[in-house]
């Protein structure tokens, strides 16, 4: 079990981790808490900036630096398809929310 999720996106493998820091800042940008957010996101009820900041606060808790996670964000995230986006940030979101297995790990 694990808290991160590795997956491609843009350029190449990355992990996603949404630490307790990352949930606060999400939080605190989608103006609801992780409960309500998580609910959202399952039932398809989410904003297209809600997967644009799952995707660049996991890559931030997951290692990468606030500039490259906004660089890869801007670069892949942005004017793509949101069946490109919502598999990922959904998986990014289980894994901290259930302790998801990580897909990378058990190939």
């Amino acid at each position: 079990m694990t808290l991160s999720h590795t997956a491609f996106f843009g350029d190449g493998e990355h992990a996603f981790a949404l630490t307790d820091d990352m949930i606060a800042e999400l939080e605190r940008l989608a103006d609801i808490g992780i409960g309500a957010f998580y609910l959202r996101a399952v039932n398809m009820q989410f904003k297209l900036a809600d997967l644009i900041e799952v995707i660049r606060l996991g890559l931030i808790g997951g290692g990468a630096t606030p500039q490259t996670a906004a660089q890869l964000t801007d670069t892949y995230g942005r004017n793509r398809p949101i069946d490109e986006l919502y598999p990922l940030a959904l998986d990014v979101l289980d894994a901290r929310w259930g302790g998801a297995t990580d897909d990378a790990a058990t190939e």
